[in-house]
């Protein structure tokens, strides 16, 4: 099964994935962790990759393509999830492209939709475990009293530079521009489900699960 997971900036596309992971076998597909590991490699895609990095360029489509080719073709897993990729309509019709062409099939789309207002407040107050990537909430779940990860027990705790409001809101907009058409594109293709992606995490999963399962 593969799927896409849709949503702005903050939406928790994150934490969804690496549940997915845990409970299907699934392995999530991250624009910018294949760019990182890529770019680490030494093989012919990850000098490309580092020379146009090097270089300050930016990443075309046939480069972000050509890594996910290079993951369905050696990454053994019951599917695929794919988080931050496609963004625009050109990245939509070529990952449709290499799906049919390695004989495999895109599943589901999953809008996780949020209130701006909403989402900036909850990203203002977000940190994040500096050693496994576990989420906590100033408001709504803070960091454990005796300051230990409750996933791993790490105790670094990190917060994002952009996760300002002025930053947050420059993002969403950049995301309404480039990536909600996709939301049309995928409800034409009778593809797009909707969850309520400011839900507390358990219910996102829910909902999720009950899309997936259907």
């Amino acid at each position: 099964m593969n799927i896409i997971l849709l949503g702005p900036p903050g939406a928790g596309k994150g934490t969804q994935a690496r549940t997915l992971v845990e409970e299907r076998d699934m392995v999530q597909l991250s624009t910018g962790d294949m760019l990182r590991e890529a770019k680490d490699s030494g093989t012919e895609m990850g000098k490309i990759v580092a020379d146009v990095m090097a270089r300050g360029a930016l990443v075309t489509d046939e480069i972000v393509i050509g890594l996910i080719r290079e993951k369905l073709a050696t990454v053994k897993a019951s599917g695929f999830i794919f988080d931050g990729f496609p963004r625009t309509l050109a990245q939509a019709d070529a990952l449709g492209e290499l799906l049919e062409a390695e004989g495999q099939t895109l599943d589901a789309v999953i809008e996780m939709r949020v209130d701006d207002a909403a989402l900036v407040a909850r990203i203002v107050a977000r940190s994040t475990c500096g050693s496994c990537g576990e989420v906590y909430n100033d408001n709504t779940r803070p960091i454990p009293a005796d300051g230990k990860c409750s996933n791993c027990g790490g105790t670094e705790f990190k917060r994002r530079a952009d996760d300002n409001e002025e930053s947050l809101r420059t993002r969403l907009m950049e995301y309404y521009k480039q990536t909600s058409p996709l939301i049309g594109y995928y409800y034409a293709k009778e593809m797009l489900s909707r969850v309520d992606g400011l839900a507390e995490i358990e219910a996102v999963q829910s909902e999720i699960r009950t899309v997936l399962d259907t």
